[in-house]
């Protein structure tokens, strides 16, 4: 059964279910009236789990299905190691807390339905789990511990407080230090720990690359593909052949470069400008991966699955085969590519004149990279600048139109947080060399800028084509954030308007460009970050507060990103004129669900690159255990603080190392408070560490106060 009658029958099951007349119905009955044949009564039971586990049905002690409780909510438990736990709940800002005690055997990530409780922990409204509908945890990785009769796994995941009882038989032959693979055979409960056996060893804890693997088997990420998809790769051709350049804009003679990493294969936009008077013709060409990835075809479901790429410290896994990738979707110096090109017309001021959205197909003149293009542009050196005679004429007008287009979106109210990322270096055997913040520069803002204006354009055309399409958008804050922001700000004489209307983004700008250069300037940064909610990808045009924008979708990587892709397929299907009435209401149908997953495999993405980031983070500091270092206080929390040095790397002092005094933390004023003394550690704060200790298991690094005379 394909996704698309999948989810279909789920929603007519939902339907069905709220008809009084038909409640409540046994599986045969409901059966009867979605008129499932026998042979497809495997794959009905598997929506009716598929919605059980939603929590969007529920089934009774008689079989009956039924729709679920109103007083219970459904959500995804998140545990902790000290034994309470939160439930995430979609559609609802704040998380519930779950004491210890009202868990009642959830295990991390299962589905459950819980019951709000009248109590509050501080401000977070409390539940207790009333039915686990679904767990969500079948594998687990860790670290297998011997003992005499048996084993036990110790989780990698910190958010699994218990240790997984394995049998000897059922070890696989695992030994001390062994990075394994367990599959819960069982989940415990008040008397007994869950039970599990060994479904993988990945090697010795201390043997290359297993660590990155075990974080890469913990977050469940897919890593090599299938034969079928494979074998639609392998047939997909190396070059553009005559039939599929046919009908297509043909830009081959228009001057364009590529501008990426100097490592980056998958090169999938390339950017071309000339000047006209007081216009700028900037075309913004993104290869067309949809010529190639069919939809319903093997090649899209596995990239459906994946949602995006994932780049870990030392590898990339791609969402599509690199044949792809690297290949007939990569935009190559110097060969024949097609592509879907935004070419637009952008006066003076920064204003799209007018634009065109075209099947092209093209051809780069030159595979440029930051670090030449910053020569040629910041350095002027002269050596880059005579290897690009040709091209810097429209290097020089690019970096003319990408600061109009920035100081544009600065005056309407786009908000830029400039925290840098971190470039981290590893030798061949994977261990890290070197660490620093990675800066961004003129030519990492040009593109930057370019692309940003071409996902506008796209998103405000298709918009007003009132047709199916997915945005990315990203919601206002929280007025009780911004009120608690603005709070915390009088304290340093700042002030952002607050009320019933909802905050304006330019708000938030002005008060970033009022700190610029302050002492307190990284502090506040870090608490407006904070208050800010998370991006999203969705079929609602709901705006995107951080560009300041009513209009904005990702065009612009259908290499690395699904919904990228998706969108392609619509803008072709529109170009076309194919998107009959039957086409938009496949889209309808078909692209909350994209929406949703993208988001969730997204979120997936970047918490396995942070894991990475901060194993790699822990093993370089090993190197430096006792050495001091200046830094400042990026967090504070109850059980401590957190210190970032300049080279990105966070560390943690914890509330016991504090010297000379007992201190309570202030969440009011984000300090921790001396209770006799009244010093106070404050967020921004400079401070003098030094390197106690590193835990590779748990990925942190534990810090204490340098005091000033032990500098002496």
């Amino acid at each position: 059964m394909n996704q698309e009658l999948f989810e279909k029958r789920k929603r007519l099951i939902c339907e069905l279910l709220e008809d009084e007349l038909y409640v409540p119905l046994k599986e045969k009955e409901l059966a009867a009236f979605m008129q499932v044949s026998r042979e497809d009564r495997e794959e009905f039971r598997k929506v009716l789990d598929a919605l059980l586990g939603e929590g969007k049905i529920q089934v009774t002690a008689k079989g009956k299905y039924v729709k679920p409780d109103e007083k219970l909510l459904t959500g995804t438990f998140i545990g902790n190691a000290r034994g309470f736990g939160f439930v995430e709940i979609e559609g609802r800002e704040e998380d519930l807390y779950v004491p210890e005690g009202m868990v009642n055997n959830a295990f991390h990530m299962d589905r459950v339905q819980v019951e709000l409780l009248p109590g509050k922990r501080g401000k977070r409204q409390e539940a207790v789990v009333r039915k686990i509908l679904e767990h969500g945890s079948r594998q687990i990785v860790g670290t297998y511990e011997q003992s005499s009769s048996f084993g036990f796994v110790i989780p990698d995941n910190g958010k699994i407080g218990t240790d997984i009882f394995v049998p000897k038989e059922r070890s696989k032959g695992a030994v001390d230090g062994h990075k394994v693979v367990v599959e819960l055979i069982n989940y415990g409960d008040e008397r007994h720990k869950p039970e599990g056996k060994v479904v993988e060893i990945l090697g010795h804890i201390n043997d290359p690359g297993v660590d990155i693997m075990s974080i890469v088997r913990g977050f469940d990420l897919p890593v090599e593909f299938g034969e079928k998809v494979m074998n639609q790769a392998e047939r997909i051709p190396d070059e553009v052949s005559e039939a599929d350049r046919a009908g297509r804009t043909d830009l081959r003679d228009m001057q364009m470069v590529t501008i990426d990493g100097e490592d980056a294969k998958d090169l999938d936009d390339a950017v071309s400008l000339s000047r006209e008077g007081e216009l700028y013709r900037l075309g913004v060409h993104i290869a067309d991966v949809s010529n190639y990835v069919q939809e319903n075809s093997a090649l899209d479901w596995e990239a459906v699955e994946r949602g995006t790429s994932v780049y870990l410290v030392d590898r990339v896994i791609p969402m599509l085969p690199h044949k792809l990738s690297n290949g007939i979707c990569s935009l190559n110096q110097g060969v024949d590519r097609l592509a879907l090109s935004c070419l637009m017309t952008i006066d003076g001021k920064g204003n799209v004149a007018d634009y065109q959205i075209v099947e092209s197909v093209i051809r780069v003149n030159r595979r440029m990279s930051y670090t030449s293009v910053k020569k040629i542009l910041e350095d002027r050196d002269e050596q880059e600048r005579r290897e690009y005679e040709e091209l810097v004429p429209m290097f020089e007008q690019m970096a003319e139109l990408a600061a109009i287009l920035r100081q544009k979106r600065h005056k309407r109210g786009s908000i830029d947080f400039d925290f840098p990322e971190t470039k981290i270096l590893l030798d061949d055997a994977g261990h890290p060399v070197d660490i620093r913040p990675y800066e961004r520069n003129v030519a990492t803002k040009i593109i930057e800028d370019f692309m940003l204006i071409a996902n506008e354009t796209v998103a405000q055309h298709f918009f007003w084509l009132e047709i199916p399409f997915v945005y990315r958008t990203h919601d206002t804050p929280d007025p009780e954030k911004i009120m608690k922001l603005s709070t915390f700000l009088h304290n340093f004489g700042y002030y952002i308007k607050t009320g019933r209307e909802e905050i304006h983004p330019k708000e938030i700008q002005k008060l970033l460009d009022k700190m610029e250069g302050t002492p307190e300037e990284m502090l506040i940064s870090r608490l407006t970050l904070r208050s800010m909610k998370q991006a999203k990808y969705t079929v609602e045009c709901s705006g995107h507060f951080g560009l300041a924008c009513q209009y904005y979708c990702h065009f612009t990587s259908p290499i690395r990103r699904y919904p990228d892709l998706q969108i392609h397929r619509i803008i072709k299907e529109q170009l076309r004129g194919r998107l009959s009435e039957k086409r938009l209401e496949h889209y309808q149908e078909r692209l909350p669900g994209i929406a949703a997953r993208s988001s969730k495999m997204e979120r997936r993405a970047e918490e396995a690159e942070r894991e990475t980031e901060k194993l790699k983070k822990a093993e370089y500091m090993e190197a430096h255990i006792g050495e001091t270092f200046e830094g400042v206080i990026s967090g504070i929390t109850s059980w401590g603080i957190y210190v970032e040095l300049p080279n990105t790397i966070e560390g943690m002092i914890h509330v016991s190392k504090l010297p000379g005094d007992y201190f309570i933390y202030d969440e009011t004023a984000y300090e921790m408070v001396g209770q006799d003394t009244g010093r106070r550690f404050r967020l921004g704060e400079s401070i003098r560490v030094c390197v106690d200790g590193v835990e590779r298991m748990t990925r942190s690094v534990d810090f204490s106060v340098l005091e000033e005379e032990e500098e002496f």
